[in-house]
């Protein structure tokens, strides 16, 4: 079936269209929503949460820019939603004062099953920050006005994020791990 009779379909609230379109994108925007979530558990509610939310406004999608993009928006401000009703339990703390840190990654030594771990294991508040930043490219300005903090907040939280990633990298490295461990 054809993307565009698949919506169709989705909008006339076609269970089977609905099950198509779940299966077919379900993978993709669970490692979005999974970034963006504290853990598995958590990852899969939002996912449930945006394929809700899709099924329930897939009649607004007006073919302006790709469907996989507006299906990836929708899982992303889900994640972030759920974010900001639990900010009390992440505890974004205002650090303006933090200089920014980058780190080198030598591809050779670094597998990404341990790059996607530690970022994974980064504290809430700076994993959101660095995937938004880093991994999806939002500015400072429009990650400030997503989960309601600062901009000097948002650069502080990636410097700080950087900075334990490089701790993180360096402790890995001079452990003697490596790739075919």
């Amino acid at each position: 079936m054809s993307l565009d009779r698949l919506i169709k379909n989705c909008i006339k609230q076609d269970a089977q269209a609905q099950s198509q379109l779940y299966k077919q994108y379900a993978s993709k925007l669970f490692s979005l929503c999974l970034k963006y979530s504290k853990n598995y558990a958590e990852a899969e509610d939002n996912l449930h949460d945006a394929f809700i939310t899709v099924f329930s406004k897939i009649d607004q999608y007006n073919n302006k820019g790709s469907f996989e993009g507006w299906l990836k928006r929708i899982a992303i401000n889900t994640s972030l939603q759920s974010y900001r009703d639990n900010v009390g339990v992440y505890d974004i703390v205002n650090e303006d004062n933090i200089e920014d840190v980058t780190v080198d990654i030598d591809d050779d030594e670094l597998n990404i099953d341990f790059l996607l771990k530690i970022i994974q294991e980064l504290p809430d508040r700076y994993r959101l920050v660095f995937n938004l930043y880093v991994l999806d490219g939002y500015s400072h300005v429009e990650i400030s006005e997503l989960i309601n903090i600062s901009t000097g907040t948002s650069k502080s939280n990636l410097a700080r994020a950087r900075l334990i990633l490089k701790e993180k990298i360096e402790n890995y490295k001079s452990n003697g791990n490596s790739q075919s461990s």
